[in-house]
């Protein structure tokens, strides 16, 4: 298994897995943020971020979640290192040249962009629930259990236009880092036959635009209607 995993084919097969990963993960969070635009009482968010939180399950798929986050981030920061040792030279014009609308070409780019939204979204929502606390986060009762009000730290962040510029490039980031790592994660894992890369391909992009579009409509919704 270590002599797998230092080869090169083993590190992108754990980067592949990790990426799909980490791709169920956001099809959850956009699910749970998604309730923020339901419900401008709070009651749908604050029942949903409270089970997330309170869930055995979720509880133990956390640690998990973090260890693919910095198992995905090395393994594709060794991927590239090594890329770019293999071919030190930049494209030439003609040879593809790398530009910002080719995910293919610069997803460590990208991904290193995400991180850092990821990073801003982490330090305002995650560790304020967790660790710090907040003056938003006042306990309510919902249907007779009491919680954390999530709900209004998370929308009161997101009255924030700086703010709400920032998800929205963010979700876009998202989206295209997706766009190219779906389909090419599972041709790493053996997906490689033409006929599957071209179903694949489409869904990851028909995915990425699914995610862009639903981290970017919520805090535009919050623009609009606040």
């Amino acid at each position: 298994m270590s002599s797998f995993l230092s080869a090169s084919i083993g590190r992108k097969f754990l980067m592949s897995i990790t990426g799909l990963f980490l791709i169920s993960f956001l099809c959850i969070h956009l699910t749970l943020n998604l309730f923020l635009t339901f419900d401008d009482t709070g009651t749908l968010f604050n029942l949903a971020a409270n089970f997330m939180a309170t869930n055995p399950f979720i509880r133990i798929m956390e640690p998990l979640l973090a260890l693919g986050f910095i198992i995905h981030i090395i393994w594709s920061g060794w991927i590239t290192l090594e890329n770019m040792r293999a071919r030190p030279q930049k494209y030439a014009y003609g040879d593809q040249l790398l530009s910002w609308w080719a995910p293919a070409k610069n997803m460590f780019i990208l991904g290193f962009m995400v991180l850092i939204f990821l990073i801003i979204h982490i330090s305002n929502f995650w560790i304020k629930m967790k660790l710090t606390g907040d003056p938003l986060l006042k306990d309510v009762v919902v249907d007779g259990v009491e919680m954390h009000n999530a709900y209004a730290l998370v929308s009161n962040l997101f009255l924030s236009r700086w703010y709400d510029l920032l998800y929205v490039a963010g979700g876009i980031l998202i989206g295209l880092h997706i766009s190219h790592g779906f389909w090419s994660a599972f041709q790493t894992i053996g997906f490689s036959n033409q006929i599957w890369l071209k179903r694949l391909k489409f869904l990851a992009i028909a995915i990425g635009i699914v995610f862009a579009a639903g981290f970017s409509y919520i805090p535009l919704y919050f623009m609009i209607k606040f």
